[in-house]
């Protein structure tokens, strides 16, 4: 849902036919169960399409009802819209430190900020704990400085009217650099953003302008531009910015054509320059496991490289086997993204290849134990085997009552209850804000005892020192699922870990590319597997059933498994990214699954394989009850073509 919607209708008095509209949709959907419930779907539909008169009307009903202040905000926000304050700082006053005076809150700065009202926007700022980027504008507007604006204008991040003011205030000191204003165009040109690339363009002095109407052609076909290139191309920057556009747009799909090329002209251009398009040719090339990519990643040494390059910088000196490289491009990294736990596990295997045993081992213990993939591995690289934390003491009763007291989450199963899901969860984690390890536990164990799974793992997931994995893995459903897996000699932890990671067990998860269900299955590919084991009556409608969705997953899961050599990663991968593509990452030599893991294109997959494999890992020891090794199940991948069979059939 879109917290934030404009109203799409006058707000005049709602008409017959649509107060009729709205009630079919309320009584067409499940039963409720509790008194109000529709009143709130009412009240909703009356938000979204802008009707104040039958969203009082809801309230009126939702007297004492956990979702009352829901509707009263959504009144507020459409007064909000019409810049009418009223009833705002009652409401607020009402409702102190809760999700929806966050919200409410930020909205009235937001229009305080637009109206100018300094005085009152300066009282209200300093109760806001989360301010977005449009408020930090404001509030720089109120009383800081332009310079504020910087980091936002650097970033490439989008820039709010209210920020907007700030950079003209830069320009007109002569603060905001033409380097600056440059990193900023290429930024917006590198994920395509043309028309805001020629927005920050028009900070540029008129020496540096450049013509900007070919732009959206050369996106489409870079190639064709780069064959035609004008006699004067090279002449001033504006110009040989254009080029590099093109240069890195055409590096995309065919990142060896465009170091042909862009070797034939290279000399024309600066070392800064020429260093940015061998960066963005190095980052395709090792996106697609070129072997010139690390060659290629040194030539890109006179430019500052994004966090993404650098990344991909380290992987492919992984791919190549290339230790000193690996070691070398953690060592240019910044220290905050060096220190993260992926680059401290690899510097760690870097040291160790090179013969420095002790010194990798400093390295290990700095993330030995944290409940991660990364964590894991470098326990057993320390010669230790992955164990679950010993399980903290149950909550006691009294503990367990604060929890079912907390209004938030009482709100919140509200909200669940009434397929509110995003506004539930939102509602959850928001009051999680401060909490010690004792209260979340409790506050886990009640989402568990309510059949909450997602919000049992994410709340318990959060424990600092004490710690009950029991619910950080829940594993419901096991009456019908472990049948299943065993029938079909499927890995329980790889199926619950694999499971926990698609749907945190939210039985109705739809994603936003149409997969569904505990198992989150495509349409086309459920349609597939039924065929495949001759399901009788088979339904798309069906595919969210709790048996029909783990039966056609899991059949699924085995068939990628048996078509890649009965490896979980690649069969991890494959049920993510399509078993294609699992097929295309491997390399012509056997590689580590750690290794495979980490250089998987796709940032989603490669999470994804990360965590379904950890996940296996936990499972399995609360199953077995004792320890597991994560590096033996993430094995050898084996060079490209072994064991593969069937492949071409599975969606």
């Amino acid at each position: 849902m879109n917290y934030n919607p404009k109203p799409t209708m006058p707000r005049s008095r709602i008409s017959l036919l649509a107060a009729s509209a709205l009630l079919f949709t309320v009584l067409s959907a499940p039963s409720f169960a509790e008194p109000g419930d529709a009143a709130i779907l009412l009240a909703q539909k009356a938000y979204t399409r802008g009707e104040p008169a039958l969203l009082e009307r809801q309230i009126a009903a939702l007297q004492g009802h956990p979702l009352q202040t829901w509707a009263e905000y959504w009144a507020l926000r459409l007064r909000l819209s019409d810049d009418d304050t009223r009833g705002v700082a009652e409401y607020l006053n009402r409702n102190p430190g809760t999700y929806l005076a966050e919200k409410l809150r930020g909205e009235w700065l937001r229009v305080l900020g637009k109206q100018g009202d300094w005085e009152s926007f300066r009282r209200e700022l300093p109760e806001l704990r989360l301010p977005d980027t449009e408020v930090k504008c404001y509030a720089a507007q109120a009383g800081g400085t332009a310079d504020r604006v910087r980091t936002v204008w650097n970033s490439g991040e989008d820039l709010p009217k209210a920020c907007g003011a700030l950079v003209d205030q830069l320009v007109a000191a002569g603060s905001l650099t033409v380097d600056e204003v440059w990193q900023r165009v290429r930024r917006l040109l590198e994920v395509k953003r043309v028309g805001a690339a020629r927005v920050a363009a028009a900070y540029l002095p008129a020496s540096e302008d450049f013509d900007s109407r070919g732009l959206e052609s050369i996106a489409q076909k870079p190639s064709r531009y780069l064959s035609k290139l004008p006699s004067g191309f090279a002449a001033k920057r504006g110009d040989r910015e254009v080029v590099l556009f093109a240069v890195q747009r055409h590096a995309r799909s065919d990142p060896q054509d465009a170091a042909k090329r862009f070797s034939r002209i290279e000399s024309r251009f600066t070392a800064e320059e020429g260093a940015y398009a061998w960066s963005h040719i190095a980052l395709h090339a090792a996106l697609n496991h070129q072997p010139e990519a690390s060659a290629w990643f040194e030539k890109a040494a006179n430019t500052t490289l994004s966090e993404d390059q650098m990344s991909w910088r380290v992987r492919a000196a992984l791919r190549d086997g290339n230790w000193n490289a690996v070691q070398r491009a953690i060592a240019a990294m910044p220290p905050e993204l060096a220190a993260q736990p992926d680059w401290v596990y690899w510097t760690g295997r870097a040291l160790s290849a090179s013969g420095h045993a002790e010194v990798a081992r400093a390295y290990y213990l700095k993330i030995a134990g944290q409940p991660h993939f990364y964590g894991n591995l470098a326990v057993e690289e320390l010669g230790r085997t992955v164990e679950v934390p010993a399980r903290a003491t149950a909550p006691s009763r009294e503990e367990l009552a604060l929890a079912a007291a907390n209004p938030a989450f009482t709100r919140a199963l509200a909200l669940f209850r009434v397929d509110m899901r995003i506004e539930g969860v939102r509602e959850w984690v928001w009051s999680l804000r401060g909490m010690d390890d004792r209260a979340l536990l409790a506050a886990a164990e009640f989402a568990h005892r309510n059949e909450i799974w997602d919000r049992a793992i994410n709340t318990a997931d959060r424990t600092q020192a004490q710690h009950n994995y029991s619910l950080r893995f829940v594993a419901p459903f096991s009456d019908q699922v472990r049948p299943k897996a065993d029938e079909l000699a499927l890995d329980n932890g790889w199926v619950y870990g694999l499971m926990r990671q698609e749907s945190r067990f939210v039985m109705k998860a739809n994603s936003s590319a149409g997969a569904k269900g505990l198992m989150q299955l495509m349409p086309r590919t459920a349609r597939w597997v039924a065929k495949k084991i001759n399901m009788k009556n088979y339904r798309a409608s069906n595919v969210t059933d709790m048996d029909v969705n783990v039966t056609l997953g899991t059949n699924y899961m085995k068939m990628v498994l048996e078509s890649l050599d009965n490896h979980p990663v690649l069969a991890s991968a494959a049920y993510n990214a399509g078993p294609s593509r699992a097929r295309k990452w491997r390399a012509d030599h056997d590689l580590e699954g750690a290794i495979y893991a980490e250089t998987i294109p796709f940032s989603e997959t490669r999470d994804y394989v990360k965590k379904v494999m950890s996940n296996a890992i936990y499972y399995n020891t609360l199953f077995e009850g004792r320890p597991q090794s994560l590096k033996k199940a993430l094995g050898v991948v084996r060079a490209r073509g072994q064991g593969e069979t069937g492949v071409d059939g599975l969606p």
